[in-house]
C-alpha cells in the first residue's frame, strides 16, 4: 500500500482517480448474447448455461422441492442469521414508507403524491465463487415492502445445475418463489425480453461481473430500466491517532478480499495510526483465504496521511466513497459533515461488514463515484411515484387566469382554451 504524505487538496481527485472501466470490448460478446435470447429464447438460455456454466439445465425454473431441499440444507446457525439480517433489514426499510399526504395549493386545488410499486421487477444474484444470498434479502426486502405485483431472481446454478441453499432459503424468507437457474449475460438478457418460461421485467437490479454490467447498460439503452451504473466495490477509511489499527486494517482487508478490482483507501491525520494499520495488516492478511485477491488489491492501493480532520473530509467528499468507515475519536460529529458517500459507518464498532449483512441498511450502493449524485437501493428504487390533482369548479376558476396567461405566452392556444371553455 502507497502512502502520500501531505497531499495538496487540489491533487486529491487526480491522486485517488478510478482505474477507467472500460466495457467497451464486451459490447460486442454481450450484444451476441442479448439478441440471441431475444431470437431463440430459452434455448439459448440452455446454450450458454451450457457453454458458461458447464452444464446443462432442462428447465431453469426452481421446483417448490428444490426450496424445500434448500431448506433442510441450510445449517441452523446460517438459517438464525438470515432471520435476524431480514428482520433488521425489514425494520429499517419499513420506515421509508411513506403516507400519502394531501396538499391544498389553494382554494379547490388539491395535489398529491402516491408510491406505486413497479409491477414486474427482476433481481440477479451472483453465484460464483462467492454466492451472494445476503442480496437476495437486499433487494427483496424493499421489493415486497413496495407492493411489487411480480418479483423474478435469476442465479447461475453451479456445477450439478443446482442453487446455492442459502439463496434459495433467503428468498423464500422474503417470499421469492419465483426463481430461475440462469446466470450472466443471459440472465439479464431473459429479464429485460422475457422467454417463454422467464417472464420480461420492467427494472432490473442486482450486481454482477463486467460483463453483467455491460449487459445491464446494454438493456438500459434499450428501454429496460436498471438499478444503477455498477463498479468495482470501494471502501475509505478515516482514522485518528485514537483508533484501533487492529479494527482498521481488518476494514480495508474486508473490502481488499472482495474481488480483484476492488478499491481501498486509508485516511489519516496521525503517522503513527497509519504505520501500525499498515503493519497489522500485513499480519491478518497472512490468515485470509483469499489473500491472493486482497493482496493484489493492496498493491495498488493507497494511504493518505493529511493535515487535519479538516482535510480527512475534503478528501472523503471529493472521492464519495461507496463505503466509508469513520474510525475516529469524534466520529459522530464528522459524519454530520459527510455529503458524497454510499453508507457511512461511524465509530470503532461499526465495521462496513454489518452493513453489508445485518444491521439494517442496504448494501447495493453507488461506486465509482456515483455517490456524488445517486443514492443506495430502498423502498423507493421498486416504486414510480405518481402525482394527482383534483380541481373544483372554485379551483378552476382561481387558477385558470394564470394558466390562461402562461399557455398564450408560451404560444399554446389549446392549453389555454382547455382553461378558458371551463371557466366561461
Amino acid at each position: 500500500m502507497d502512502v502520500i504524505r501531505h497531499p495538496d487538496m487540489s491533487d486529491v481527485e487526480h491522486i485517488l482517480q478510478r482505474p477507467a472501466q472500460n466495457l467497451e470490448h464486451l459490447r460486442e460478446p454481450a450484444m451476441e448474447v442479448i439478441e440471441s435470447v431475444r431470437k431463440d429464447g430459452d434455448a439459448a438460455l440452455q446454450r450458454y448455461t451450457l457453454m458458461f456454466d458447464n452444464v446443462v439445465i432442462s428447465s431453469p425454473a426452481v421446483s417448490s422441492a428444490e426450496l424445500d431441499e434448500a431448506e433442510q440444507r441450510t445449517p441452523p446457525n446460517l438459517k438464525n442469521a438470515i432471520e435476524q439480517a431480514a428482520k433488521n433489514i425489514k425494520t429499517f426499510h419499513a420506515a421509508q414508507q411513506q403516507e400519502v399526504k394531501k396538499i391544498s395549493t389553494m382554494p379547490g386545488v388539491t395535489c398529491w403524491r402516491k408510491s406505486v410499486g413497479i409491477e414486474r421487477v427482476g433481481l440477479y444474484v451472483p453465484g460464483g465463487s462467492a454466492p451472494l444470498f445476503s442480496t437476495v434479502l437486499m433487494l427483496g426486502i424493499p421489493a415486497q415492502l413496495a407492493g411489487c405485483a411480480r418479483v423474478v431472481l435469476c442465479t447461475p446454478p453451479n456445477k450439478s445445475g443446482k442453487v446455492h441453499p442459502a439463496i434459495l432459503y433467503a428468498a423464500k424468507q422474503v417470499g421469492i418463489t419465483e426463481i430461475y437457474k440462469v446466470g450472466g449475460m443471459q440472465a439479464i438478457a431473459a429479464l429485460a425480453f422475457g422467454t417463454k418460461i422467464i417472464p420480461r421485467v420492467d427494472k432490473i437490479f442486482g450486481p454482477g461481473n463486467a460483463y453483467v454490467t455491460a449487459a445491464k447498460q446494454l438493456v438500459s439503452s434499450m428501454g429496460v430500466a436498471i438499478d444503477m451504473p455498477a463498479g468495482p466495490s470501494e471502501v475509505m477509511v478515516l482514522t485518528d491517532g485514537k483508533c484501533n489499527p487492529s479494527f482498521v486494517a481488518a476494514d480495508l482487508l474486508s473490502q481488499a478480499e472482495h474481488g480483484a478490482d476492488s478499491q481501498v483507501v486509508l485516511v489519516s491525520c496521525s503517522t503513527i495510526a497509519i504505520s501500525q494499520t499498515l503493519k497489522i495488516l500485513q499480519q491478518q492478511l497472512k490468515e485470509l483465504q483469499r489473500k491472493d485477491i486482497a493482496s493484489k488489491v493492496l498493491e495498488r492501493s493507497v494511504a493518505l496521511l493529511v493535515k487535519s480532520e479538516n482535510e480527512m473530509l475534503c478528501v472523503a467528499n471529493t472521492y464519495a466513497a461507496e463505503h466509508l468507515i469513520i474510525a475516529t475519536k469524534n466520529a459522530e460529529q464528522l459524519a454530520e459533515k459527510v455529503v458524497n458517500a454510499g453508507s457511512v459507518f461511524v465509530g470503532p464498532y461499526s465495521p462496513e461488514s454489518a452493513g453489508d449483512y445485518a444491521s439494517g441498511t442496504n448494501h447495493a450502493l453507488p461506486t465509482g463515484g456515483y455517490a456524488r449524485a445517486c443514492s443506495g437501493v430502498s423502498v423507493d428504487s421498486f416504486v414510480k411515484k405518481i402525482t394527482f390533482q383534483h380541481l373544483t369548479q372554485e379551483g378552476i376558476r382561481g387558477i385558470g387566469a394564470a394558466v390562461e396567461a402562461m399557455a398564450e405566452a408560451e404560444g399554446l392556444q389549446a392549453h389555454r382554451n382547455a382553461v378558458r371553455l371551463r371557466t366561461e
